[in-house]
């Protein structure tokens, strides 16, 4: 049995998070059944990148890892500008160290390479040398790809939406072999032929 199943999937907020990163994820998440639920830095309001105000379900301190199903870490300013987001990373080391997913997208990698959890751990991002900026040791472990899974961590670049939700409802198992393809050359290359597919599988 999945030990995350029934579990909620937890979705970091916090001041600046970049609001197209994990769109698909969520609704595709949430339109299958799973719960989605809001943590932030505390129960406070915090403000997106396109200047939605998003209250918080719960604070970060009240999150454990036996109680959710992962974690997704959305991009923002803030993990660039400050270490106002490290706490995040540390939670995705406890997260991962007790074998519950982790998926980071943008900046949220950056995050996860200053903690040392992309040393060992194959990876991607935006490009390698914004990730060698953050002095971390795992250059060599670096994909050129629009996302990558490693055991229970996912990351992707800015640009990888889709990619990034495919990489989730992969390892999730909420879609697999043709439906999840079908359902990324959809949302990715608005192709006409995988409405059919999905369809049939009963996934719109």
């Amino acid at each position: 049995m999945n030990a995350t199943a029934g579990k909620p999937v937890h979705l970091a907020v916090y001041d600046t998070l970049a609001d197209w990163e994990t769109g698909h994820a969520t609704v595709q998440l949430a339109r299958t059944g799973h719960e989605i639920r809001t943590v932030g830095p505390s129960t406070a309001p915090v403000r997106s990148a396109g200047g939605l105000r998003i209250q918080p379900d719960l604070a970060l301190d009240g999150l454990r890892p036996e109680d959710s199903a992962l974690l997704i870490l959305p991009g923002a300013d803030l993990w660039d500008t400050s270490d106002d987001l490290a706490p995040f990373a540390r939670t995705a080391r406890a997260f991962l160290d007790a074998g519950v997913p982790v998926a980071a997208i943008c900046g949220a990698t950056a995050g996860l390479a200053r903690e040392g959890l992309l040393d060992d751990r194959d990876h991607t991002s935006a490009v390698s040398f914004y990730l060698a900026a953050a002095g971390y040791a795992g250059g060599g472990r670096y994909v050129e790809a629009d996302a990558v899974t490693d055991g229970p961590l996912i990351t992707a670049g800015p640009t990888e939406p889709v990619a990034f939700a495919r990489e989730i409802l992969r390892l999730l198992g909420v879609y697999e072999g043709e439906v999840l393809d079908a359902w990324y050359r959809l949302f990715r290359d608005s192709d006409p032929a995988a409405y059919g597919v999905l369809e049939k599988a009963g996934a719109l």
